[in-house]
């Protein structure tokens, strides 16, 4: 008799990018068009959106419990951010990917950096912008910041762009349905296109932190 194949686990895409890349607007639409896909709900203590939910887009949490989760060690990772709390239960994660389910992670190069300290099988992938013009033009058209705020995104999002060589794989969403076609191609297993090492990409994120 043969014995059962071990379960497939799971694997956890990690996605990063600065504010105003398109990082949300790519996400949603890579989970509908793969359903295999789970998005792995983050905890904040920033205030909910008018067209945000409970357990969908976030888990909204007051600071003091979000600080004793920390003490508790039950995050993943978790990161301050224009002075919210971000985080991401540990125990959901593992619960999901030890029964084979894919997740996909949406945080900040601070989470990321955590995130392939405890699971560096983990698969990470940074959004650039096609120039730092569409950046600030993107933040602008949100319409739901202040002008401080928004300048100070875009002060913030050359420290954020500073990173993008820790990750492992690189696009750019200069356009929409290019960006997340690379997407879908990442998590399809063909990757190599999408390498940091790839010619050109230094160059080009050079020139973005110029």
């Amino acid at each position: 008799m043969t014995a059962p194949s071990p379960a497939r686990r799971g694997r956890l895409y990690v996605i990063a990018a600065p504010s105003g890349t398109g990082k949300t607007s790519l996400v949603r639409a890579l989970m509908e068009r793969t359903p295999t896909l789970a998005f792995s709900v983050s905890h904040t203590t920033r205030p909910r959106r008018p067209t945000e939910l409970d357990g969908r887009d976030y888990h909204f949490t007051d600071k003091n419990t979000f600080r004793r989760m920390i003490a508790e060690g039950a995050f993943l990772e978790h990161a301050s951010v224009f002075d919210n709390l971000y985080g991401t239960g540990q125990a959901g994660v593992e619960a999901a990917l030890t029964r084979g389910q894919d997740l996909l992670l949406e945080i900040d190069w601070q989470g990321a950096q955590q995130v392939r300290e405890r699971l560096p099988e983990a698969i990470d992938i940074f959004i650039l912008p096609p120039s730092r013009g569409a950046l600030e033009e993107r933040l602008r058209g949100r319409a739901t910041d202040s002008d401080e705020v928004i300048a100070r995104r875009l002060r913030d999002s050359v420290t954020e762009l500073s990173h993008w060589a820790e990750f492992r794989y690189v696009i750019v969403n200069d356009h929409f349905e290019t960006a997340l076609s690379d997407l879908e191609r990442i998590v399809a297993g063909d990757t190599i296109a999408y390498a940091r090492d790839r010619p050109g990409l230094t160059a080009f994120a050079t020139g973005l932190l110029a």
